[in-house]
Parts: structure tokens; C-alpha cells; sequence
């Protein structure tokens, strides 16, 4: 039996199996091939359950944790209004190929339009044809303003290796 739930973290199975799934997807070459450190491990739920915008998304197969989606609230200022930007998709190996993230991207549109979200928001690698394929099946698409100034581009800039809940200088 499919189950789609959004996650409370102060269940332990469900922090649990956020962070089993969230190490599994480190591991994934489209998660960059090595596995959370054992402080996000420790850290990972308690520090996200503090986060009143984040929601977590799990897929339960017979109740083992099978997939997970982690959104986090933003803003548009452009239509001055709440978006849901789903940050995390991960569906376990075993459970591939059985419609489980279309379900939780289902479920995470329900939490947006429950919020008031004028969007959803995602990101995904160039080379992840997959999960670009699962993600237009879905409705989703390139973000551009104006097709003559091109799609947008995420960048991002670290400010130093978090390894321990410390940042370097």
C-alpha cells in the first residue's frame, strides 16, 4: 500500500526516514555521490523541524520509507505572494518507476495551494533527463520572464564548509 503523508518530524520514524532517504540521495550521483556527514545525520530533522516554512513529504510502500520531498516556502515579489519551492526529491531505488513522485509532487501542490502559493518552484540538474522528464510530466517547466533574455540559471555561493554546525571563515 502507497501512503503519501506530510512528515512530523517529531515522530522518530518520520525523522528517521527523512534522514535515511535524504543519505541515500547524497549517495546518488545526482545527489553528488557522498553521503551526508554524520552531523547532518545527527542534526538534519531536529534543525528542520525549527523551520515553521519547511514541509517534508514522505512515500511510505507498506510502510517503509520509499520517497521524500523537502519544500521550503519563499516569496514572489513579483506577484506578492507565498511559493513553495520543493528543494529535495528522492524516491529509493527499489520503489523506482511506480509514479511516486508524481504522487508527492501531488501532495506538495496541495500543501501550496492550502499556503496561498502563487507557484511551485524547483531545480534540477542539467544531466538528471529523468527527473526533468518526471518534472514536465507534472506541469513544470523552464522559468523565463522574456524568451529573448533566456531561462533563468541557479547559482549559488558558499559560504564555507559546514561540516560540524560550524561555518569557516
Amino acid at each position: 500500500m502507497i501512503e503519501i503523508v506530510e512528515a512530523d518530524l517529531s515522530i522518530p520514524a518520520h525523522a528517521d526516514a527523512m534522514v535515511q532517504l535524504m543519505d541515500e540521495y547524497a549517495l546518488d550521483p545526482m545527489g553528488g555521490g557522498k553521503g551526508l556527514s554524520d552531523y547532518v545525520k545527527a542534526n538534519l530533522s531536529a534543525e528542520l523541524a525549527k523551520r515553521f516554512a519547511a514541509h517534508v513529504i514522505l512515500a511510505l510502500v507498506d510502510a517503509e520509507p520509499a520517497g521524500l520531498v523537502v519544500c521550503l516556502e519563499g516569496f514572489s515579489t513579483f506577484a506578492c505572494k507565498p511559493l513553495l519551492n520543493i528543494h529535495d526529491v528522492i524516491v529509493a531505488l527499489p520503489y523506482r518507476g511506480r509514479g511516486l513522485s508524481k504522487l508527492m509532487l501531488q501532495k506538495a501542490e496541495e500543501i501550496a495551494f492550502d499556503l496561498g502559493c502563487c507557484k511551485l518552484t524547483l531545480e534540477v540538474l542539467e544531466g538528471n533527463h529523468v527527473a526533468q522528464s518526471a518534472y514536465k510530466a507534472c506541469g513544470f517547466s523552464g522559468y523565463e520572464l522574456n524568451p529573448q533574455m533566456g531561462k533563468a540559471l541557479f547559482w549559488e555561493k558558499k559560504l564555507g564548509e559546514v561540516t560540524d554546525g560550524s561555518k569557516s571563515p
